[in-house]
């Protein structure tokens, strides 16, 4: 084979090699979003997109991976294996102090779930609350994931960096995901994006 059709060769790879990666990016708010990634040796797929935003600034986006998508929050709740809650925060003028994920969580279980499931969780929301003050402040630009594996519990990631002990409980990540899915949430925008809706944001692409 010539030198000249080996470069063309190559070229072409490379060319289906650059098409295949930007086929597995979701492009939501001016970000990529992996289609799918691996957590606790399982693949996960990208379940839904959306954006925290009120009163003229904007949050963070969040997406949700799972085992399988989900289009409802029973569906969701209800779906077995690891699964993430990736948050990018992209709030442009100051930083989100960790007690204000720390009121959210603590209103949005009171709100959302039941007594019995909150008297179940209690001890254990009380532990993430205490990695979240142990994570301390976010600024745009900084990636928390809140992963759930099975065999582990709920683990708090920033920027590649664990934060306190995995705490353990299918319950109590599914107590977490009320706070973004449930009937008396704070932003229902955001939550009809992780349930895979279209918002006033638009669809990924």
């Amino acid at each position: 084979m010539s030198y000249r059709r080996l470069i063309s060769l190559f070229l072409c790879l490379m060319t289906a090699w650059a098409c295949s990666q930007q086929a597995q990016a979701v492009r939501y708010q001016g970000q990529d979003f992996a289609d799918t990634i691996q957590l606790g040796g399982k693949p996960l797929v990208l379940s839904g997109i959306g954006e925290r935003a009120g009163y003229g600034f904007h949050g963070y986006s969040a997406a949700l991976y799972m085992t399988a998508k989900g289009t409802t929050p029973d569906e969701v709740y209800a779906i077995t294996g690891p699964k993430r809650m990736e948050l990018r925060i992209t709030l442009p003028y100051k930083s989100i102090g960790a007690q204000e994920f720390i009121k959210a969580i603590n209103k949005g279980v009171g709100r959302n779930c039941t007594e019995a499931e909150k008297a179940a969780v209690a001890e254990r929301v009380e532990r993430l609350n205490a990695n979240l003050a142990l994570m301390g402040d976010v600024k745009k630009g900084d990636l928390v994931l809140i992963d759930f594996v099975p065999e582990r519990g709920t683990t708090l990631v920033l920027n590649g960096k664990q934060y306190g002990d995995a705490v353990p409980g299918a319950d109590l990540f599914t107590a977490f995901l009320k706070v973004f899915l449930g009937q008396r949430v704070s932003d229902d925008r955001l939550k009809a994006g992780l349930l895979g809706q279209s918002t006033f944001k638009g669809q990924p692409t």
